[in-house]
């Protein structure tokens, strides 16, 4: 089966995540897509991160009601930070039967030749790549038969606008897969 893997510190997962994921199963040749839970972007702060245990939880909440979707915690057992090209080679030596597809979006294309192995990634698993606002293609530097754009809307939400209106006790009542949202009141998160 080709699985795409979709990547992020999902702090919190959102619709935005949820309809690219939809989409890429959907509308590509992908029989599933698999959120890997990051627990340390090495492009990203960590200060306002959840722990990764509660992150995957909303994950899994998010996707449970699709069978196309599956929440995965491989990089909690390797080496932080993460590290895409070696997170695919684990994942691609433990699952010889599958071929892995990375989902990005533009945004991320747009720095993809400053990623560890990135000439590897697209020589050997290849990118769907998903549009995203205000990125102009002019700027990206990587081309290669192995990158695949995908259309999809273009959802503008940020987790940190959600965790800025969840803190500002302000609704997220359409961001968020309700579960979630009960999930984050719950445990009380990002007030």
């Amino acid at each position: 089966m080709r699985i795409g893997l979709f990547f992020g510190s999902f702090n919190p997962i959102h619709i935005g995540h949820l309809v690219i994921a939809d989409v890429m199963a959907d509308q590509t040749d992908l029989g599933q897509v698999w959120f890997v839970v990051s627990p340390q972007n090495p492009f990203k702060s960590s200060k306002t991160l959840l722990h990764e245990f509660d992150r995957l939880k909303m994950v899994e909440l998010a996707v449970a009601d699709n069978y196309k979707f599956r929440a995965s915690d491989v990089e909690f057992h390797m080496p932080k930070p993460s590290y895409t090209a070696d997170t695919l080679a684990y994942l691609s030596d433990k699952h010889p039967e599958h071929e892995f597809v990375l989902i990005i979006g533009e945004d991320n294309l747009v720095h993809f030749h400053k990623w560890k192995n990135y000439q590897a990634i697209l020589d050997n698993y290849g990118l769907y790549v998903y549009p995203r606002p205000q990125v102009d293609r002019s700027k990206i530097k990587v081309a290669h038969e192995n990158i695949k754009y995908v259309e999809s809307p273009m959802l503008d939400i940020s987790a940190t606008f959600i965790r800025d209106a969840i803190r500002n006790e302000h609704s997220v009542q359409y961001l968020l897969p309700e579960n979630v949202a009960d999930y984050i009141r719950f445990k009380k998160f990002y007030q």
